[in-house]
């Protein structure tokens, strides 16, 4: 297989792994596409927003004989619920919930009524947002782009091994860099804006994204170590493959799983 049909295919993998990580995520927004008694009922209910304006929860009803009432209340707490009446627009239903402080999260629940009926129709889970600080895109934009950039480099790195390429340490090294940059420099750059600290994972706490963060850098610390001295021989192959699987089961873990949340009873920010 050619040096091309490896970045081909190594883009392929790190798209389509972006792809999952970023759809399957606690922060993706739920999306609802629907016809309860005959009423057609559209939305992207978010599970993520600013802390610097109320998070707006809106539903495509058509169906102007239809009503509903956003429920809600902050999360984890067992506090008394908010009903909220959503307000019509034309074909769009829309209600808002408070902005709450970095890292705090609510829950919530739609019920669409029509005459006697009622359908609660975000089903028998509530939907659970996490409010976050907004973070300058001069450090959002390049965060992205290294983890983006760290993950291609890995999969083209782990194909060239398992290929035997003598570029072995070149892009090695440029993995390693990427994964540093993207993740252990910007990264708790974002953090900090997004949830007031810097790093939230071991030793401080067990926030999954910071330590699986630290995995995959460590597995390339390895492979980069093992790459060292005149010949690159078949040991740093393997610690490259084994490297590269770590990460490509990294990007395999949902993003945000067991992130940052605000405990309203202590102030404290804990993983969950």
């Amino acid at each position: 297989m050619s040096s091309r049909a490896l970045w081909i295919l190594a883009i392929v993998i790190t798209l389509a792994s972006a792809a999952y990580q970023r759809m399957t995520g606690p922060t993706y927004p739920v999306r609802l596409d629907t016809s309860v008694g005959g009423v057609e009922v559209k939305a992207k209910l978010p599970r993520s927003h600013s802390t610097s304006a109320a998070m707006p929860v809106t539903l495509t009803v058509p169906d102007e004989g239809a009503e509903a009432v956003l429920r809600w209340r902050r999360w984890p707490t067992e506090e008394a619920w908010t009903d909220v009446p959503m307000a019509r627009n034309g074909a769009e239903l829309t209600a808002t919930i408070p902005a709450q402080p970095s890292a705090g999260k609510v829950e919530y629940s739609v019920r669409l009524l029509r005459g006697r009926d009622t359908w609660v129709i975000t089903g028998q889970e509530t939907v659970v947002a996490r409010f976050k600080g907004d973070v300058p895109p001069w450090i959002l934009i390049p965060h992205i782009l290294a983890m983006f950039l760290g993950m291609l480099w890995s999969n083209r790195t782990g194909l060239g091994a398992l290929k035997g390429e003598k570029t072995l340490r070149r892009h090695a090294g440029a993995t390693l860099g990427l994964l540093t940059a993207g993740g252990l420099i910007l990264g708790p750059l974002v953090q900090k804006h997004a949830f007031g600290a810097y790093w939230t994972g071991w030793p401080f706490g067990e926030d999954l994204t910071d330590n699986k963060l630290a995995a995959a850098v460590l597995a390339w610390v390895i492979a980069v170590l093992a790459a060292r001295g005149r010949r690159v021989g078949a040991r740093a192959r393997v610690f490259a493959v084994i490297a590269a699987v770590v990460v490509f089961a990294v990007y395999m873990v949902p993003h945000s799983m067991s992130g940052s949340t605000l405990n309203y009873e202590t102030g404290e920010t804990v993983s969950r």
